[in-house]
């Protein structure tokens, strides 16, 4: 399921260039089923991203009905690595849970994946995708 969800986050990157993409990681604890795409609102999309709070509510909500819930959340990129940034640290705010980023610097994209615990990024998973 993660190769999905991975795919269409590198889906919404692309077509997002040159701002950041952001959306929410559905799922089940540490499943990851898919990537539901976010509204950005940043002031500054090129460089930054907020996710809609619409948006976000209405992701939960989907998330309850299905029997999932927002395990994480993803963004993008376009010319940096995916790694997280410093703005990152400063900005994320939910201890526990998945943070994907696509970094589109290069080809092919990469993903990295992390979980934010102790107010700092552990490495779960990162991938090349052509």
């Amino acid at each position: 399921m993660w190769a999905a969800a991975r795919d269409a986050i590198v889906a919404d990157a692309r077509e997002a260039v040159p701002a950041e993409c952001c959306g929410l990681l559905l799922g089940r604890e540490d499943e990851i089923v898919e990537a539901r795409p976010a509204r950005n609102i940043a002031d500054q999309r090129a460089s930054r991203f907020l996710i809609d709070p619409h948006d976000h509510i209405e992701g939960r909500r989907e998330a309850r009905t299905r029997g999932l819930e927002v395990v994480g959340f993803y963004h993008s990129h376009p010319r940096s690595s995916s790694e997280p940034s410093p703005r990152d640290l400063d900005e994320f705010s939910y201890p526990g849970h998945l943070y994907a980023i696509v970094s589109l610097h290069g080809e092919p994209a990469e993903v990295s994946l992390f979980r934010f615990e102790a107010g700092n990024f552990q490495r779960v998973s990162f991938v090349t995708v052509g």
